[in-house]
């Protein structure tokens, strides 16, 4: 196994994976496909793998296809010790040189969207050659080729349906931002509560901390506010138009003002299709591409309520979230240099609509880990509890469900509730009470169903002197979240 830099900071699946398929053994060419959002690390963690492994490495940028040949044909000289420039007559030749030259070697073709775009017939190109060197092949090799890119609209489809390379995978790869535990040591927070705060904002790309902000975060709670005017909010900083970066660099984003409109919908909580269209005044049927493009991108994630089985919508990026509901309503106050003012003014707006669902997140990724008697959940969303009568129904943030064999009732492991802001007590265990009652109703086993209430704020002396000792009842605070 070829060891992880010490550089290169956590992301051990992901290099374990790496270093597995470009080490693997076999006389024939294998494929691997990467892919994530700008800002994660993947291209600091393939140059990595080709410099541990001795690969060539070459980063596509937008360009015609003449000249993205002309810049191609200028590395693959540089890597193999050619003077000059290689000058290909076209994207088949080039190809064809380089696979002939490096049988054995490791090549990571990076931003591979963009050579797509140059030329639709690489990935054409690309299935001939893997075929044509593959096992018991006369041309074969042991080339091992990486295509990554962050254009997940595009990657995604690189394997599915139709597509020419399509089967040829060994390897398909998503670097993920990091969870909020990771972000955490990443950061370098000590204090809970601001590590959340930060989280809500940043989430878990790396690159917002490393190049965005130079590496400062918040010292204590009582920088938090400067750190946003300064580092977020202020037209100086990279962080201020990134959101707006995200959605743009998306090839199959067209009408970008629609985007957004569809994002800022969400993030106000509007998450059904219908809220969303209603929102931006107009039909279900006129948002359906839009959402499904977003979607493609890794922006928004649909989530099926388990309970009514129906789909809601939430933006996936925590800077998106911030920008659409405290940024973007301010914009051109925001362009005036009035980000104190700005922030003043959006305290609740921050409350409501970015902290508090996104530490409702984080307490379904908390209970996703977790072995509730004795058994991993195979499903955790937010869902309704519906009730026999008009007002009965009760929303619960964090429902747990085990897997569905199709001869028992599906376990109910838990039901949780969670307050950011809000110091808990025994009304909100009622309520709890109350949904897993009504839940059993509709045929779950709630007989071993734990009562979980997560909290920012703590809990009242009332609820934890009720909890002490009852196994059926968890007080999750931050420390437990992070535990």
């Amino acid at each position: 196994m070829v060891p992880k830099p010490e550089y290169v900071f956590d992301r051990e699946r992901e290099w374990a994976a790496l270093a597995r398929f470009a080490t693997a053994p076999g006389d024939e060419m294998r494929l691997a496909v990467v892919s994530g959002r700008r800002r994660q690390g993947k291209t600091f963690l393939l140059q990595a793998l080709a410099d541990a492994l001795g690969g060539f490495y070459f980063v596509a940028v937008e360009s015609t296809s003449a000249d993205a040949l002309r810049q191609f044909g200028t590395a693959v000289a540089s890597y193999l010790g050619v003077e000059g420039t290689l000058a290909f007559a076209n994207w088949d030749e080039a190809i064809t040189y380089l696979l002939d030259r490096c049988p054995d070697r490791l090549i990571v073709i990076d931003e591979f969207p963009y050579l797509m775009k140059a030329d639709h017939a690489i990935p054409s190109l690309l299935q001939r050659e893997i075929d044509a060197r593959g096992a018991n092949r006369p041309a074969r090799g042991r080339t091992r080729l990486i295509l990554a890119g962050s254009a997940m609209s595009v990657m995604g489809k690189l394997l599915a349906g139709q597509a020419p390379l399509r089967g040829r995978a060994s390897l398909e790869l998503v670097v993920h931002p990091f969870d909020y535990h990771v972000a955490r040591r990443f950061w370098g927070i000590s204090d809970l509560r601001l590590a959340i705060q930060l989280n809500a904002i940043t989430g878990g790309t790396p690159a917002y901390r490393t190049r965005f902000v130079d590496g400062e975060s918040p010292a204590g709670p009582d920088e938090f506010d400067d750190w946003v005017i300064r580092r977020v909010l202020s037209t100086e900083s990279p962080l201020f138009r990134e959101a707006r970066y995200l959605l743009s660099n998306e090839m199959e984003v067209r009408d970008e003002a629609l985007y957004h409109a569809a994002l800022g919908a969400i993030a106000a909580g509007n998450n059904t299709r219908g809220g969303i269209a209603g929102h931006m005044e107009r039909k279900s049927t006129d948002i359906a591409h839009p959402l499904a493009v977003l979607e493609g991108c890794r922006l928004i994630r649909k989530e099926i309520d388990p309970i009514r089985k129906a789909s809601v919508y939430r933006v996936a990026e925590p800077l998106v979230t911030f920008y659409e509901s405290i940024m973007r309503p301010s914009w051109s106050q925001l362009e005036r240099g009035r980000a104190a003012q700005v922030w003043n003014g959006a305290r609740s707006r921050f409350a409501s609509q970015v902290i508090g669902p996104h530490f409702e997140h984080i307490c379904r990724q908390f209970a996703l880990g977790v072995e509730w008697a004795g058994e991993l959940p195979s499903e955790v969303a937010a869902g309704v509890a519906p009730g026999s009568g008009r007002g009965q129904n009760i929303e619960v943030d964090v429902i747990a469900l085990g897997a569905q064999d199709g001869t028992h009732r599906r376990r109910l492991l838990s039901v949780g509730e969670a307050k950011w802001s809000e110091v808990m007590t025994l009304r909100h265990l009622g309520r709890l009470q109350q949904a897993r009652d009504q839940l059993h109703i509709r045929g779950l086993d709630t007989r071993d169903t734990v009562l979980a209430l997560y909290s920012g704020a703590g809990f009242d002396r009332s609820l934890t002197e009720a909890a002490a000792g009852d196994q059926g009842i968890l007080l999750a605070d931050l420390a437990t979240l992070y535990g």
